[in-house]
């Protein structure tokens, strides 16, 4: 690894969380910028550390003159749902955005079976973040990032991998990874209850952001035996499996989310969307190069199935 990925993973190191005791509260006591890790061992560590390194060491270069999409999915709670969930979004935003060979994996907990993926931890995502932006060049290429998790009004992505892992990611800590890596042209797709809260925190001219509810409603389908969440069935399982417009995907998900809500009488999660002026700089060219033919939904769906 060359000088400017190891600046780039001591960089992401400083983004870390303090530890808290042994014993301390979990996530519905931490706030938005705390990671607890307890229990684990030497030989669990190492491993991380040997899942990110061949993980980032297995990308393919940035090419030059090239928009080179880099993608990373990662399921931050051990609920089976969320590792499935990632494990598919990674495959089809990498199919859809030219990223095979530019994508990594994070899941925290058995859902993402059968994948050699370092756990869905803060931690590692701003290793994996930090090793990205060290290999993609900021002015021409982009980063393409899937959370799936359970979600929090006031403090953000919640981290479960119980017993031995707990945290938050606010909308304050996931802009300063993106920021402090240079990372500015960026898709974001949140699917988390209340995810809205990232919205304003995360859009600028060059970026997309797209939540599954707003910053004051739930979003739904986040049973641990489901395959997807509504929001993942609708936007990632459905709508961007098609050859259409980001745009149009969008507006696909967000009108089949409706209707399934309608169907099951819940409160509509209002889903997001933020597009930046300048981002058309590196959407047009993805979207010209995407594939042409559609690909078939996997798993069960969200609702009747």
């Amino acid at each position: 690894m060359g000088a400017r990925s190891s600046m780039a993973l001591m960089a992401a190191a400083a983004l870390f969380a303090q530890a808290l005791p042994l014993g301390a509260a979990p996530e519905d006591e931490l706030d938005a910028s705390t990671t607890v890790e307890q229990g684990r061992t030497a030989r669990w560590l190492y491993d991380q550390h040997q899942k990110i390194n061949a993980s980032l060491s297995a990308l393919k270069p940035q090419r030059k003159g090239v928009v080179d999409a880099y993608v990373v999915a990662i399921g931050l709670d051990s609920d089976p749902v969320f590792g499935r969930e990632a494990a598919e979004a990674e495959r089809v935003l990498a199919h859809r955005y030219g990223a095979q060979g530019r994508s990594i994996l994070l899941a925290a907990g058995p859902g993402a079976q059968g994948k050699e993926a370092a756990s869905g931890s803060p931690s590692n995502l701003a290793i994996v973040l930090g090793g990205i932006a060290a290999r993609m060049d900021p002015r021409e290429d982009v980063l393409i990032l899937y959370t799936t998790s359970h979600g929090s009004p006031t403090n953000g992505l919640a981290y479960k991998d119980e017993p031995f892992g707990f945290g938050m990611i606010g909308p304050k800590r996931l802009a300063d990874m993106l920021d402090g890596f240079g990372i500015k042209r960026r898709m974001a797709i949140i699917s988390a209850c209340y995810s809205g809260i990232f919205v304003p925190v995360l859009a600028n001219d060059t970026s997309v952001v797209v939540t599954a509810a707003s910053d004051h409603t739930s979003s739904f389908g986040c049973v641990p035996t489901n395959d997807w969440t509504y929001f993942g069935d609708a936007l990632i399982n459905n709508a961007l499996r098609g050859p259409v417009t980001l745009d149009t995907a969008v507006a696909q998900a967000f009108a089949r989310i409706s209707e399934w809500e309608k169907k099951d009488t819940l409160f509509p999660s209002q889903p997001q969307f933020s597009m930046g002026a300048k981002a058309g700089a590196w959407l047009t060219p993805l979207e010209a190069a995407m594939p042409k033919e559609r690909t078939k939904p996997t798993g069960k769906p969200a609702v009747g199935g």
